[in-house]
């Protein structure tokens, strides 16, 4: 396909760029990325992926849109409250960029959809604000073959890593199984800045950016964190894939999709 003069003009900024140029932008317009979760973490993911010029956005939450979330979920505003949270994002996201067509799924994500839901996109980001929904993405991801971005925020920090199937340690292989019930704090208990969602939010969208484009080093096998009181960041090496890994292990003992119980994460969006 030929970029418009619209396109040329509109994308100028990365076509000018040798990792990106034409060839970078016809893939991103090609592209098709899924985020579970329109809060504190997808909504930055989603603002820079449309501006991107992303052809197709999934946008997956089943939430609507309350007055706390406007302190970090920027992609909603005073006017959505009482909206659902994946039609607020459609309308953002249409009015920044008619390149991008947006599918929301107004549902709870689960062991019974997850599978026919990321079967047609090519990423995924994970801005989910539980375990059992971030242990269900990797499962799926890990046992459909699609890379996904991990990410969570709490308080001044946050963390991301990237998982590609076959490639690189998966979230269970770092994270065992989800932490019993009540034996970590929320963010709603705890407190979270609101630009740290930003901050790593941002960075899930560059992680989708560069496996699209197949441009730099993916956070595949590290951890990255982020201490805003302090400013520092910490790439942290990560163990090769477990053997004994429950989804991606030689032996492995999940796979299906299984549903766990909630339990709010500790680096979250909410």
């Amino acid at each position: 396909m030929a970029l418009t003069d619209e396109q040329l003009e509109r994308y100028s900024r990365h076509i000018t760029l040798k990792e990106i140029g034409v060839r970078g932008q016809k893939k991103l317009l090609s592209s098709r990325i899924l985020i579970i979760g329109a809060g504190g973490l997808g909504s930055p993911a989603a603002m820079y992926l449309a501006a991107a010029g992303v052809g197709t956005i999934g946008i997956a939450d089943s939430d609507k849109v309350e007055l706390s979330n406007l302190q970090r979920q920027i992609i909603h505003t005073t006017e959505d409250i009482g909206k659902s949270k994946a039609a607020s994002a459609e309308d953002t996201i249409n009015a920044l960029n008619p390149d991008v067509t947006v599918n929301t799924y107004e549902i709870r994500v689960n062991s019974t959809n997850i599978l026919d839901l990321i079967k047609d996109y090519d990423f995924i980001i994970d801005g989910t604000d539980n375990f059992a929904a971030k242990f269900l993405i990797n499962d799926a991801c890990v046992l459909a073959k699609k890379p996904f971005s991990h990410a969570g925020i709490l308080r001044f920090t946050g963390q991301l890593m990237t998982c590609v199937p076959d490639k690189s340690p998966c979230y269970r292989c770092i994270f065992e199984a989800p932490p019993p019930k009540d034996t970590v704090p929320t963010c709603r208990e705890a407190g979270v800045i609101g630009a740290m969602a930003g901050i790593i939010g941002t960075m899930q969208a560059l992680e989708a950016i560069k496996y699209i484009t197949g441009q730099g080093e993916l956070l595949t096998g590290f951890m990255l964190t982020f201490d805003g009181l302090k400013n520092e960041w910490r790439k942290i090496k990560l163990p090769e894939r477990v053997k004994h890994c429950a989804v991606c292990g030689e032996h492995p003992a999940i796979t299906v999709p299984v549903d766990f119980e909630e339990t709010e994460c500790e680096l979250c969006k909410e």
